[in-house]
């Protein structure tokens, strides 16, 4: 396929976006809302804010509701919140970074494998071996996005409809036309087993894909931070009501922005490979692929690398 051909197909993919920008300067930090979760938690932290009116115009009418009210309970479990909150956003870090290096990974492999494939002379036979590992790279995003993985694979390369796991299945076509290579003396022993290894470590990154893609952190361990923040949010202004008055939305509305904030942060980064904002940018990491590719077998119209439009690089 001609590079122009392969270009409509990668713009015809669901953009997968990062967030590339430099440190705003204080007005950003203030009124920045791309890449920020306060659109979607800004209906919560309303509802919250509301009832802490509603509560603060009921202690001002009924004092007496609110005598025995006392703010040391919710310190401790504001205490013991945050830091359950800080280890939960630590383990879908850990997940989201863990993603990113075995893409990383994937590159490295794909690069080592066009460097090692040029003592190859024949040209068909070469580039039958790269734009099947590039199908493998297309094919590999599709399946941890739940996209059509046929439609990704095939402008590169052909495979087998029926297999379970079609980008494993390339990488088996791949091995088996290089061990025919080998049969043919086009390539040595050694040589093969170098690409071998390649093709191992690509298999190596897509279980470690399918394993952070398969495997969420356990539901009851999130469902109770989930509760325990709306409940901490909903009873706070009951404690902070008699001694700030009609302070107790505006502080409520920072507690809430910062509770549910860091709970959305958390479900971004849970799932590396999905369609938010902060998700990693798998798109842009596919074009690499592709031009690089396209470039080893002499390819002079590539297409173009992805940039960041308004601070997201899809």
């Amino acid at each position: 396929m001609q590079a122009s051909n392969l270009m409509a197909c990668a713009t015809e993919e669901v953009p997968v976006p990062m967030i590339v920008r430099p440190k705003p300067n204080l007005l950003g930090i203030l009124f920045s809302l791309k890449g920020s979760i306060a659109k979607r938690i800004a209906l919560r932290s309303l509802l919250v804010t509301l009832l802490a009116s509603v509560i603060v115009l009921v202690e001002t009418l009924h004092p007496a509701y609110f005598s025995k009210v006392n703010a040391t309970p919710f310190t401790l479990l504001g205490l013991s919140l945050s830091i359950f909150m800080s280890f939960r956003n630590n383990a879908c870090y850990d997940r989201w970074w863990e993603g990113r290096k075995q893409l990383g990974q994937m590159v490295i492999e794909v690069r080592s494998l066009i460097r090692e494939t040029q003592l190859i002379k024949d040209p068909v036979e070469r580039a039958g071996l790269l734009r099947g590992v590039c199908g493998f790279a297309h094919g590999l995003i599709a399946r941890l996005r739940h996209e059509d993985e046929i439609q990704a694979i095939t402008p590169w390369t052909a495979v087998q409809p029926s297999h379970p796991n079609l980008p494993d299945r390339v990488l088996q076509n791949v091995g088996a036309r290089l061990s025919e290579l080998t049969g043919q003396g086009v390539l040595s022993e050694w040589r093969y087993t170098q690409l071998e290894t390649r093709l191992v470590s690509l298999s190596q990154v897509q279980a470690a894909c399918e394993r952070i893609k398969g495997t969420p952190l356990p539901f009851p361990y999130t469902l109770l931070l989930h509760r325990t923040i709306y409940l901490f949010c909903i009873l706070l202004p009951f404690a902070m009501a008699e001694p700030l008055g009609w302070l107790t939305p505006v502080f409520t509305a920072i507690v809430s922005y910062t509770f549910f904030g860091l709970d959305e942060i958390g479900d971004d980064l849970e799932d590396p490979f999905g369609f938010d904002e902060n998700d990693l940018p798998c798109n842009a990491l596919l074009r690499n692929i592709e031009r690089e590719v396209l470039a080893a077998l002499g390819e002079t119209d590539l297409p173009p690398a992805l940039e960041p439009v308004e601070y997201v690089l899809s």
